[in-house]
């Protein structure tokens, strides 16, 4: 699906395509890519890049086409990987700007509808590149503080029972965290590459370009507090577990010793040998007696040194 996007104090959809839109395109269809590639001459070999969900932050070039690829966050289905990010390419020349995702995601309407609430003006694809960067931030941002809740609520469930399902949870969790630091890292990169490809005065905004720097920053060191917390909790965790076995295991010991000690005794008076007892009255009552005194014995001393 493609939207033809004219910036008016914000982005205004349009009906057809004219000079210095932007044209956004989400999940293509063949129509789009009909579009994209016979109307606009855009190279497929940039589409095919943008395609590739592994796809890391670059930038390339081919005749007067320059290609930026991105990462950006999105909150999947996958409960193996609840959070991800995946790659928007802009693609650019002298009076075309188009982003190509193939991905729903929920950062580009709402950058768009940002842009109308707050009347922005975009005079320029760098500065739009730059905006673009600067919501992938904000929404990495949103989305580090879900996943803070959510092991927050994992731990809940832990400190009342440990199940495996709860760990799994915190480890796909810990997976999400990963690859969001590697995106940002990635977009802090970029940066640095577009001054370089948009040196000319006219694309200048040191202002735009702090407040990006200091929003991925900020969530990079966002991530990885949380990613240290995570690791913390899910090593604290498995020493509990540890430590559970450990205490499972003395009792089983304790309780296999106090059952032996019966089982000994009945094994020497069960010898087919002179016991010297026979004529004792009720000899068998004093074997059963004497059984249960040595386990009782046994037990309390294990209480004592506390392995029950």
């Amino acid at each position: 699906m493609r939207k033809y996007l004219y910036c008016e104090n914000g982005f205004v959809e349009k009906e057809n395509w004219i000079p210095n839109c932007w044209v956004n395109v989400e999940c293509p269809t063949a129509d789009d890519f009909r579009f994209l590639q016979e109307e606009l001459h855009v190279p497929e070999s940039f589409l095919n890049d943008i395609a590739d969900t592994d796809e890391r932050p670059r930038t390339d070039t081919e005749g007067n086409w320059l290609l930026t690829i991105l990462r950006i966050p999105v909150q999947t289905n996958n409960q193996k990987i609840p959070y991800a990010t995946v790659p928007i390419g802009i693609i650019t020349n002298e009076e075309i700007i188009i982003s190509v995702c193939y991905h729903p995601t929920e950062m580009l309407p709402d950058f768009i509808q940002h842009t109308r609430r707050k009347d922005i003006n975009v005079p320029n694809k760098y500065e739009l590149i730059l905006r673009l960067i600067y919501s992938s931030a904000v929404w990495f941002l949103k989305y580090l503080k879900q996943i803070n809740n959510e092991v927050n609520s994992a731990e809940k469930e832990l400190e009342r029972s440990i199940r495996n399902e709860d760990l799994l949870r915190l480890m796909n969790l810990q997976k999400s965290l990963v690859y969001f630091n590697t995106s940002i890292r990635g977009n802090e990169v970029m940066i640095g590459k577009l001054q370089n490809i948009f040196y000319e005065q006219d694309y200048q905004n040191p202002e735009l370009t702090e407040d990006v720097l200091i929003e991925l920053k900020q969530a990079h060191n966002q991530v990885n507090i949380y990613s240290d917390i995570l690791t913390g909790t899910m090593d604290a965790f498995a020493s509990i577990i540890s430590n559970n076995v450990n205490t499972i295991m003395k009792r089983m010991t304790s309780l296999s010793i106090t059952l032996m000690i019966p089982t000994l005794i009945a094994s020497f008076y069960g010898m087919n040998v002179d016991i010297h007892i026979e004529a004792i009255p009720h000899a068998f009552a004093l074997i059963i007696c004497m059984s249960v005194l040595l386990s009782s014995l046994a037990f309390f001393i294990f209480r004592k040194i506390k392995w029950f």
